[in-house]
């Protein structure tokens, strides 16, 4: 028994694992040296990230996007766009053939004879047009009359005044203490502006509109009825120099060598001297693939289009074209003109963007500027 008790009872200080004094040190020191491990092996300027967590099953994260498209469909959605050109330049054709139906406004009024005023007066018509289920209550605003007249100073104020007033509209709905559930919509997403196909340069007044317009609204430049023009002429008009000023000549456009870089066409170089951004805008590029996109886009405005309405038997198929002695011009037919690009992006591609810009810059930028002269003192 004297010897198990010894066995089972050593004498402090004997080294035993069973000492509580030295149960207790040991596990702290293992404690330090993992935390010692932790920390070298992740430094301290470096701040832990969000984690992407991997699921185990189907949960259905992926019905959101369906949720919307039902609600969208149910409820609908509103595009206003405008054109501004002269009178006679297919303004009111090119929109029948964008939307594939009667929603101009001299396609709205048969039977009235149409006068064009001797003044810039907006005219505005809304239609509901339904495809595949999906309504879009459609506002076209039509500017009858710009650019007819003799003196055509201050033509623009119109036009700048009825975007201003659609965005206070839109202000005074939004700052009220009971607002409506959803806003109606009437600020102009986009301005498809109408060149006529001179097959020279931009007119000043072309670029004094778009300086003006492309500050507070979407300008979409077309060459209209570029039917009229050959193919070379309609290369030429999008590379040609304007007049300089007090009528100066133009400057001759002389191609560069083959072994030299591509030059960019001459009237962009004309739009950027003068300060005029035409959608869609470089500085609102949100990733590389949508500047990919829009630099392809870019190297095609101003877009050479032909409208019609009034469909055509081509090789036992219908299509819209415009029917002429030595054949038809077939309006989405890419080489015979650059309609199918304008459709695409007013509708196909960057309708959504056209009215996210309008909202979070050019609307934005009238919201401040009236708060800012409301809060001014006296």
């Amino acid at each position: 028994r004297g010897v198990q008790a010894h066995r089972l009872c050593p004498p402090r200080g004997a080294g035993s694992s069973l000492d509580p004094e030295e149960r207790s040190m040991e596990p702290p020191a293992v404690a330090e040296e993992e935390e010692e491990e932790e920390e070298a092996a992740v430094p301290l300027s470096v701040a832990p990230g969000p984690v992407g967590c991997q699921l185990f099953g189907y949960v259905g994260i992926e019905a959101v996007l369906d949720q919307m498209k039902i609600k969208t469909m149910k409820t609908g959605f509103e595009f206003n766009i405008m054109v501004v050109g002269q009178s006679g330049l297919g303004k009111s054709t090119m929109v029948n053939t964008l939307f594939k139906s009667k929603v101009s406004r001299k396609s709205s009024q048969p039977g009235q004879e149409e006068r064009i005023p001797k003044t810039v007066q907006l005219q505005s018509i809304t239609h509901v047009i339904e495809e595949k289920g999906v309504k879009m209550k459609l506002t076209v605003t039509d500017t009858p009359g710009f650019g007819d007249q003799i003196n055509n100073e201050n033509c623009w104020d119109p036009i700048i005044k009825y975007i201003n007033e659609q965005y206070e509209r839109y202000l005074r709905e939004e700052i009220l203490i009971t607002r409506k559930r959803k806003i109606p919509d009437t600020r102009v997403h986009g301005c498809v502006y109408f060149v006529p196909p001179t097959g020279h340069w931009l007119r000043p007044l072309d670029l004094e509109f778009m300086r003006r317009l492309s500050k507070i609204v979407n300008v979409v430049p077309v060459i209209a009825k570029a039917d009229t023009l050959t193919l070379e002429e309609r290369a030429e008009f999008k590379q040609r120099v304007r007049t300089g000023p007090q009528g100066a000549p133009a400057v001759p456009h002389v191609p560069p060598k083959p072994r030299l870089k591509p030059c960019v066409p001459q009237i962009q170089e004309d739009l950027k001297t003068h300060a005029i951004s035409v959608y869609p805008q470089e500085d609102f590029d949100q990733d590389p693939e949508d500047r990919a996109l829009n630099n392809r886009i870019r190297e095609k405005i101003p877009f050479a289009v032909v409208g019609a309405d009034q469909e055509h038997q081509v090789n036992g198929k219908r299509v819209l074209g415009r029917k002429t002695k030595w054949g038809i011009i077939e309006v989405e037919n890419p080489a015979h003109c650059e309609f199918p690009l304008l459709r695409d992006l007013l509708i196909r591609s960057h309708l959504q963007d056209l009215k996210d810009i309008t909202h979070n810059v050019h609307y934005e930028s009238y919201r401040v500027r009236r708060l800012n002269e409301s809060n001014r003192p006296g």
